[in-house]
């Protein structure tokens, strides 16, 4: 499948997928509906496998890659994802994701020693300047309220929305890893998600989460278009991209989901920007553009699908 297909699906998915992760929201705690979520979503990538007369074994040395992004991706960043939206609407902690874009060149730098481009600094700090006006009156309000005697609910839905960037850029740096041990795309994000899993299900019970059924169509059909579009389709699509084109391209979804997120929120969830924020999403996502952007040279012009299937280059 081409690049740009792979692009597209990717982002048009995971621009609704925040929203639909408040459909979850309610009865049943945030933890065990992402248990629910990727026991389902792993064992459709375990059955495609089989399907395909695969075996389901992979050696440690591949296991403990997987183990480590199960952690990190479908473990810690859905975690505090689905906490975050409890206190902060899906949109905007759809734009704190678009920190990824500069997450994972600072990662990579720790654990790799990949030079940072002088731009990657200059736009990323012009992306904490527009999520500072985005957050601006938010932040003003829950201090106040911290103030008054209150909790401000709101900086812990922030801290955790960006905890869980965070841990999902980590997790993109690991899938090089996974790759180099196995080209087994479907087994491998299976296994991820199993151990992702496993680890927040073991969580829920040392914290005596209850796992309440669920009792809603809203919540099922959330929970199915999350499970098999979000958790299965679109990270399939965007594992392929990170494999072909690397993990600092791939990210470029982290522009356009924001903007169908927050076209989604303003429909669905009444959410209503001022100036201040729609200035603050604007430069956040620009920044994020500028630092993703490559100059053009003076060859003859490609189209997208050239451009996403071009290698990746190093400095």
């Amino acid at each position: 499948m081409p690049s740009y297909v792979l692009f597209t699906i990717a982002s048009l998915i995971w621009g609704s997928t925040f929203w639909a992760i408040t459909l979850q929201l309610g009865d049943i705690p945030p933890a065990v509906s992402v248990v629910y979520r990727f026991a389902l979503a792993s064992g459709a990538l375990f059955a495609w496998s089989l399907a395909r007369g695969n075996s389901l074994w992979l050696p440690w040395r591949t296991q403990k890659w997987t183990l480590l992004q199960g952690f990190l991706t479908f473990g810690l960043s859905y975690v505090c994802t689905y906490n975050s939206e409890q206190y902060v609407v899906s949109a905007l902690v759809a734009v704190l994701f678009a920190l990824m874009v500069f997450w994972t060149p600072l990662l990579s730098r720790c654990v790799f020693g990949t030079p940072i481009p002088r731009k990657t600094w200059t736009a990323g700090v012009g992306a904490i300047a527009g999520v500072t006006l985005l957050f601006w009156h938010s932040i003003q309000g829950a201090l106040h309220d911290i103030s008054q005697g209150g909790q401000g609910h709101f900086l812990l839905g922030l801290g955790l929305g960006i905890g869980a960037s965070i841990a999902s850029a980590a997790g993109s740096i690991v899938v090089s890893k996974v790759r180099e041990q196995s080209s087994d795309l479907i087994l491998t994000t299976g296994w991820s998600m199993f151990w992702g899993t496993c680890m927040v299900a073991l969580w829920c019970l040392a914290t005596g989460q209850q796992f309440v059924l669920p009792h809603t169509t809203s919540y099922v059909l959330g929970l199915l278009h999350l499970a098999i579009f979000g958790s299965v389709v679109a990270f399939i699509c965007y594992f392929t991209l990170i494999n072909r084109i690397g993990s600092a391209k791939a990210v470029y979804i982290g522009v356009i989901t924001p903007v169908l997120s927050v076209l989604m929120s303003i429909k669905l969830e009444h959410y209503r920007p001022g100036p201040i924020e729609w200035l603050g999403m604007a430069v956040c996502l620009g920044s994020v553009a500028w630092a993703l952007h490559t100059p053009k040279r003076k060859t003859p012009s490609v189209n997208l699908n050239d451009a996403l299937d071009a290698p990746l280059e190093t400095p």
